[in-house]
This record gives structure tokens, C-alpha cells and sequence, in this order.
């Protein structure tokens, strides 16, 4: 019988809200935000771009449930498009195609704007994500293949001219799942008459998350150190360095058995503190689904919907998707997030994903 992979990591719950970094992929992020927490389990909530910044919800633990919703909540974003120039990625990264002559001026950008609000028509750039017969379109793209992609629908809610420079524009978007911020650049670049790319993008939105509640990964990793630090007193802090000073040059058997104790209860200490330190920046599992309706359960209801079965709730929604919050009684007693459930055709409230973290 094969031996089961262990879990490791600690059983942390919430959404952490990360600015990305320029040159950095979005799993380079996923990957250090579980290392600094200590998670047990984690995944981000949709790709940006290496060469893209800002907002990426990290979902840890139970979070990751809902990572499917915010992946489909509508974005923002900020971008610089330069203008007379086209290159192959549709960005700073790419090989410069073509450049045109650019004679515009914001008048004119304001007008053609117009054709870009509602829903409209893009067609994916080779450089994207999608797939094709399994493969990423950017990765047959870098070995010179192009294949036909067919044009989506998206909905833009808000494109807006923010500065213009005469040969760059400042555009701020505020868009549904799936638009290709690249793919606009273009093709109101070519709407102008003098093409374009993105210069830089950023995220400064994601379903209900903003720029203003997101850390970067330094700014992570300062706020545990910090905490760390401070969680011991200074004799603790020296006794601790040379515990650690004494195993570096003669290794952990040269520890007596107190001194082993001593390392690990200093160790466990600074450790705590830094875990909770980042855990207070943690978003509740509920925010992820902020905007759905609000289902509450009385004590008899939560048991039964937490036994996976749907129950009948007076002046509940009459369809979709809701927050269902419930009361638990005993040594559990308090108010909880319970999950997720949905109305069905008979009015009946039917769990549909359930988390039960506990908020009161």
C-alpha cells in the first residue's frame, strides 16, 4: 500500500489580499504567501500577468472553496497604453511589429472610447492562457504558431480616460471575467488609426477586494519578522541566537536536553507570534461572496443544512445563490458562516458548499 502524503502545514482559513509584484508569475506569489503562512493548503484566484501588478486575492484553507467565485467576479484596472507602436504580445514584453505615426489628440481618444463600453467582441491574444487542443496559446505562439482563436463576448462597465500624454494614454477599466486588457489596448489602438500596446498594467480590483487592503510580499514578510522579534525579550533573543549559534557549529546533539527544550519553546513563541501577526490580515471566507444575498438559520435549520440537507427558511430569496449564516448552540455555541447554498425550484434552501467558520 502506498503511504499517504502528509499535509503539511498549519490549518489557517481567509483570504489574504497580496499587491503583485512586476515580474513575478501569479503561482511565483501563491507559493510564497503559503510558505510565509505556514499553510497548509492555498490557490489565487486568477492569473496576472508576470509583467501586471496589483490586486491577487490568495485564498488559504477553507478560502479555497470559494476561489471559483472570485476567479468569476468582475475586475479593474489601471494601464498605460503607448500608442503608434504594435508588438507581438500586445505588451512592453513583445517584438516590435509595426509603428504608425500617432496624430491623435484626447478628443479623439474620448470618442472612440465610446465603442468600447457595453458588451463587445474580443478576439484572445496568441500570448494568453486559453488553450487550444490542450496547449496554451502562448507557449505555441513562442514556437511561431497561430492558430485561429474566435471572438468572445466581454462586458466593459467602465473604460475611462485618465491622463494623455500625446503618445501615451492612462486608461482606467472596470471589466467582467475574461477580458484581455492586452486585446482592448489593441484594438482601440487600431480604432484610432495608429495601433497600440499595454506599457504597464495594473490590477487595482478583484471582485470586492481594492488596491488600498493589499500587502505586498515584503510588506508580509516585514510584518512576521516584526512580530517575531518582538514576541521575545532581549535575554530571550540572545539565549535563542546561541542555541541556534552552538547546533550551526556543532550540531544539534551537542544540545543538552534542557537546552533542546529551551530551543524549541523560544522557537514555538517566536512562531506563534509571527503566525498571528499575518492572520489578522486575513479576509473572512464570507467576503469572497459579499454581494449575495444573506440567509439566516435558526439552531433546528443549521443542523439539518449542515447534514447536507435543504430546509424551508421564511421571506428567503426566491432563486440564486446565497450566504447562509447559522446559530450552533453548546460548546459550540455562537453566530457562523455555514457556506454556500442555493434556493431550489420549491423554495427550499439547499446547502450547496459548506465551510462553518465561526464570526461571533
Amino acid at each position: 500500500m502506498a503511504n499517504r502524503r502528509r499535509n503539511r502545514g498549519r490549518p489557517v482559513n481567509g483570504i489574504v489580499v497580496v499587491d503583485k509584484m512586476s515580474g513575478f508569475s501569479s503561482n511565483d506569489v501563491l507559493q510564497q504567501v503559503k510558505r510565509l503562512f505556514g499553510a497548509a493548503k492555498a490557490g489565487h484566484t486568477g492569473s496576472l500577468d508576470p509583467l501586471a501588478t496589483g490586486v491577487l486575492p490568495v485564498c488559504l484553507g477553507e478560502a479555497t472553496k470559494f476561489s471559483r467565485f472570485l476567479l468569476e467576479s468582475d475586475k479593474s484596472y489601471r494601464t498605460v497604453v503607448q500608442l503608434g507602436v504594435q508588438t507581438t504580445t500586445g505588451d512592453a514584453e513583445g517584438e516590435v511589429v509595426e509603428k504608425r505615426p500617432v496624430q491623435v489628440t484626447r478628443s479623439d481618444i474620448e470618442a472612440v472610447l465610446t465603442q468600447f463600453r457595453g458588451e463587445i467582441q474580443q478576439v484572445p491574444s496568441m500570448y494568453s492562457a486559453l488553450k487550444h487542443n490542450g496547449q496554451p496559446l502562448y507557449k505555441l505562439a513562442r514556437e511561431g504558431i497561430e492558430v485561429e482563436r474566435p471572438s468572445r463576448t466581454v462586458m466593459i462597465h467602465r473604460v475611462e480616460l485618465i491622463d494623455f500624454t500625446g503618445t501615451q494614454c492612462v486608461l482606467e477599466v472596470d471589466c467582467s471575467k475574461g477580458t484581455y486588457i492586452r486585446a482592448l489596448a489593441e484594438d482601440i489602438g487600431h480604432a484610432l488609426g495608429c495601433l497600440a500596446y499595454v506599457a504597464q498594467l495594473r490590477r487595482i480590483k478583484a471582485g470586492p477586494y481594492e488596491e488600498q487592503t493589499a500587502y505586498t510580499l515584503e510588506q508580509l514578510e516585514a510584518i512576521k519578522n516584526n512580530a517575531r522579534s518582538a514576541a521575545l525579550s532581549a535575554e530571550q533573543a540572545t539565549d535563542l541566537e546561541a542555541l541556534f549559534g552552538q547546533m550551526d557549529e556543532a550540531g544539534r546533539d551537542s544540545l543538552e536536553a534542557d537546552q533542546l527544550e529551551q530551543l524549541k519553546a523560544l522557537s514555538s513563541q517566536r512562531n506563534r507570534a509571527g503566525n498571528a501577526a499575518l492572520d489578522a490580515l486575513l479576509k473572512p471566507l464570507d467576503t469572497a461572496v459579499s454581494d449575495w444575498p444573506e440567509v439566516m438559520l435558526g439552531e433546528h435549520s443549521s443542523f439539518y443544512v449542515l447534514q447536507g440537507q435543504p430546509v424551508l427558511v421564511p421571506r428567503a430569496p426566491t432563486h440564486g445563490l446565497v450566504r447562509l449564516y447559522g446559530e450552533l448552540q453548546g460548546q459550540q455555541a455562537g453566530r457562523y458562516f455555514l457556506g454556500m447554498g442555493e434556493i431550489m425550484d420549491d423554495g427550499r434552501v439547499a446547502p450547496k458548499r459548506l465551510v462553518r467558520t465561526r464570526i461571533e
